[in-house]
């Protein structure tokens, strides 16, 4: 049995153990949510939707996503988000000015762009709950083992799911596997990225590249300093791969 129809048959389970019909995920574009829309349709044929959920997104990943879709003959639904966050930033951002006169909105600064970047994946998960329960569906995450160690992720955003498909697979592996189950190569050969911001990509935000994550993860020598980053990753992320702490009651 191959690696494709090993995961497909874990998932075929997972549905039935949760009463589910078959399986919802978004189509970004990217190879990681490529890989996982094929993965969930070899597991119930028939019973998958794939949903593109652009934000202000960029037109080529949209493109991309239909591809796929069109490749695999994956059925689709598209809800434009742009609105939707508009909406909620404004209101938060007026909430928050009022409680804080000092607060600014400063989207080139990286600690006030992550907040209200990290509220797309959030809205995106929030549609594909909805189209899960709605259809008697599962949400399949698109998180990797590379991604997952560093947190690299949002936190009940595109990190809030009910299957990680390919969530022991390195990003290496996933691109063989992509191979293995014929997606497009251009989905497999473009830059990893969240689309969070115009030109955002994933190893430029890391700070390295995958191939370095995968060598320190496979044990062998990276630079002191890579090699210090990666670990400060995975010990601030921690808190994403945990449920919520308890607080503990006498």
């Amino acid at each position: 049995m191959s690696r494709a129809e090993q995961i497909a048959s874990w998932l075929r389970d997972r549905a039935a153990a949760a009463g589910a019909e078959g399986f919802v995920f978004g189509l970004s574009g990217g190879i990681d949510s490529a890989v996982v829309a094929r993965l969930c349709q070899m597991a119930t044929p028939g019973h998958v939707l794939g949903i593109l959920l652009p934000c202000y997104s960029q037109q080529q990943d949209e493109l991309d996503a239909m591809l796929v879709a069109e490749h695999f003959k994956i059925p689709t639904a598209r809800v434009d988000l742009s609105k939707t966050f508009d909406t909620l930033t404004h209101s938060l951002d007026e909430a928050l000015s009022a409680h804080h006169p000092r607060f600014t909105v400063d989207v080139v600064d990286i600690k006030q762009r992550l907040p209200r970047a990290n509220i797309k994946p959030r809205l995106r998960m929030t549609s594909l709950y909805y189209a899960a329960n709605a259809l008697n569906y599962v949400v399949a995450g698109t998180g990797n083992r590379s991604e997952i160690t560093l947190g690299y992720y949002t936190k009940y955003g595109d990190g809030g799911v009910d299957v990680l498909p390919i969530g022991a697979l390195l990003k290496s592996e996933v691109r063989a596997l992509a191979r293995e189950i014929g997606v497009p190569e251009p989905v497999i050969t473009k830059p990893p990225t969240a689309g969070l911001w115009p030109g955002q990509t994933d190893e430029k935000e890391m700070g390295f590249s995958y191939d370095v994550l995968e060598d320190f993860l496979n044990g062998k020598t990276v630079p002191a300093d890579v090699a210090k980053r990666i670990e400060q990753l995975r010990t601030v992320s921690d808190h994403k791969r945990a449920l919520p702490p308890i607080a503990p009651i006498d």
